[in-house]
This record gives structure tokens, C-alpha cells and sequence, in this order.
């Protein structure tokens, strides 16, 4: 007859709840795989899949009970972990669709704006136009499988039962911070000739008032804007790549422990 004590119950659980608390917080967090376009089950299925295949190349688990206070605190902590990990790389899609938003408000499609299900939210056209590219670049490039991998080496530069030391929440934030001015930088070509377009456009009303600038104006910025676009979507994908490699940098570098 085959039997067990609490204590062998206990570790087993340790060994495959506490690495799932992170993996399914990362999950939850992250883009593409964590959509709400996304089945629950799957993203459950999946990240016990994860769990089951990284928890064999673990060392030693804390001896501490699941249900028991220092389990539960261990198992917030590695939540707190994954959804840090995971809103690294959402940055990455907030920096494009914020600087699709930025465009078509210039481009004059403010108002053409699509519900968004991922956000709750509506999104102007071009903003959610520019998220689809970045979705199919991102899963072009295989960015879903190395931020797996990256998931992975966590555990071995942060083992369980260590907390994400200061240094990576203030990375979090730095890394916000430089993602705005990356969505400005993305914009900035249709920006300057949009700019461009209104200020001949001024000068063209000042200089013959009795042209309609609302009938001539909007067809002009919006043919320039979407001629200036196609322009720099060649330079898009590039981007897009070294975007996704300095967000896995920014993953791996939240679980580095001081020295």
C-alpha cells in the first residue's frame, strides 16, 4: 500500500504551486499570451504545462507549507514577480499603440476610433492598426517563445523564495519612462510632416482667405499621413526588434540579485 506523510503532501505541492504562482502572474501580465481575447483555460493550461516541465530543474523548495503564512507570503511574492515580468514586455505594445494615437490625432481620425477588447477601451484606427503589426512582428521574431525562456532563467537568478530586490522596481519604472519617449520617437516622422503640412496650409489660408480650410485641409494631412506612414513601416519591424531585446534585457535584469 502506498503511503505518504503530510510533510512529503506539502513539498510536492511547494514544488508545483510556487513556481505556477509566477509563471501564471507573468502569463496573465504579459502581451499576446495574455490577452483577453485569450481563454482562461488556456492560459491556466499553459502555464501549468510550464510548471510542470520547469519544476524538475529547480533545486530545493522552502520547507514551508503551502496553506501556512510563509507559504502564502512566498506565493504573493512570486506573483508580485511574474506581473512584474510581464508588464516589462507590455510596455513594449503601449510605447507603439500610444504612438498610433499620437499620429492619427494628427492625421485628423481622432474620432474613427475601434472598441478595443484587449484594453476595454476604444482606439483610434491607427493605434489599433499599429498593435496588430507589432502582435504579428512580435510573434514573427519568436518573442513569446525567448520571453519563455526568459521566464525560465528567472528561477535560476531568483530562486523561490526570494524577493525582487528594490533595484528591479525602480528599473520597472525607469523602463516606463523610456517607453513614452520611444512611442514619440516611433511618431515623430508623421509628426514633423504633418507639422509641415499645417504650417504651408496657415500660410496658404493667410495668404487667399477665401479658401475652405476644413474642405481642402483634411484630404491633404490625411493623404500625407497615411503616404508617411508607409514610408517608415520598413523601418517599423527593426524597431520593433530592438524594442522586444532591450524588454527581455529589462526581464532579466528585474530578477538579478545585488552582489
Amino acid at each position: 500500500m502506498i503511503s505518504f506523510t503530510s510533510a512529503q503532501l506539502d513539498a510536492w505541492l511547494a514544488t508545483l504551486l510556487f513556481p505556477l504562482a509566477r509563471i501564471l502572474a507573468m502569463i496573465s501580465s504579459s502581451p499576446v499570451l495574455g490577452n483577453k481575447q485569450v481563454p482562461v483555460r488556456v492560459k491556466v493550461g499553459l502555464s501549468v504545462l510550464l510548471a510542470l516541465i520547469i519544476a524538475p530543474t529547480l533545486g530545493e523548495m522552502p520547507t514551508v507549507a503551502v496553506g501556512s503564512p510563509q507559504g502564502l507570503l512566498i506565493i504573493i511574492q512570486q506573483m508580485i514577480i511574474g506581473v512584474a515580468m510581464g508588464f516589462a514586455m507590455r510596455l513594449i505594445f503601449t510605447a507603439v499603440e500610444m504612438a498610433g494615437e499620437l499620429a492619427g490625432l494628427q492625421m485628423g481620425l481622432g474620432f474613427a476610433s475601434f472598441y478595443d477588447p484587449i484594453n476595454s477601451s476604444y482606439t483610434p484606427v491607427v493605434a489599433r492598426w499599429l498593435g496588430m503589426v507589432a502582435v504579428l512582428g512580435f510573434l514573427a521574431m519568436n518573442g513569446h517563445l525567448h520571453m519563455l525562456s526568459a521566464l525560465a532563467e528567472s528561477f535560476h537568478t531568483l530562486p523561490i523564495g526570494s524577493m525582487m530586490p528594490a533595484k528591479g522596481f525602480y528599473d520597472v519604472a525607469s523602463w516606463g519612462g523610456i517607453i513614452f519617449a520611444y512611442g514619440l520617437q516611433i511618431s515623430l516622422p508623421l509628426l514633423a510632416a504633418l507639422l509641415t503640412a499645417n504650417i504651408a496650409l496657415g500660410i496658404l489660408t493667410r495668404a487667399a482667405p477665401q479658401l475652405n480650410l476644413f474642405a481642402i485641409g483634411f484630404p491633404i494631412t490625411l493623404a500625407i499621413g497615411f503616404f508617411v506612414l508607409a514610408l517608415t513601416m520598413p523601418h517599423f519591424i527593426p524597431l520593433l526588434d530592438r524594442l522586444t531585446q532591450e524588454g527581455l534585457g529589462t526581464m532579466l535584469n528585474l530578477m538579478k540579485l545585488p552582489r
